[in-house]
């Protein structure tokens, strides 16, 4: 299993892979859970490596890791949010007259950090087979 974060200075996104990429757990959680939420997780699953987003909050986040006893690889979050925003939508396709409107001009209504959490696990299994 893989752990995903995307860290942030106010919210965190947390996912959790197998090897093949099917979704075990995804929350965005308040960043001060952060380590609690880590501990959690790592007993209830066997996490194999944590993938952290090397955003500017990565260092806090990073610690946080290793203190609960695992490792973790920095992998590039560049236009994850973007990415994470069509998951979103594909996940959720609009309804009503919001259908009408192309979603590259909408905003989902809540939080995409813990796809971006997905997504950032899936770069790394892409680039680690």
């Amino acid at each position: 299993m893989f752990m995903g974060i995307d860290p942030g200075r106010d919210k965190c996104g947390v996912a959790i892979l197998t090897a093949t990429g099917e979704i075990k757990y995804q929350q965005v959680i308040p960043t001060e859970e952060l380590d609690t939420v880590i501990k959690n997780l790592a007993t209830e699953f066997e996490i194999e490596k944590v993938i952290l987003g090397d955003g500017t909050t990565h260092k806090a986040a990073a610690q946080k890791i290793s203190s609960a006893g695992l490792t973790f690889q920095l992998v590039d979050e560049k236009h994850t949010t973007e990415e994470a925003r069509r998951e979103y939508w594909k996940k959720n396709p609009p309804c009503g007259w919001r259908k009408f409107l192309p979603t590259s001009m909408q905003v989902p209504p809540e939080p995409v950090d813990a796809i971006v959490a997905e997504i950032l696990v899936k770069r790394f299994l892409f680039l680690h087979p």
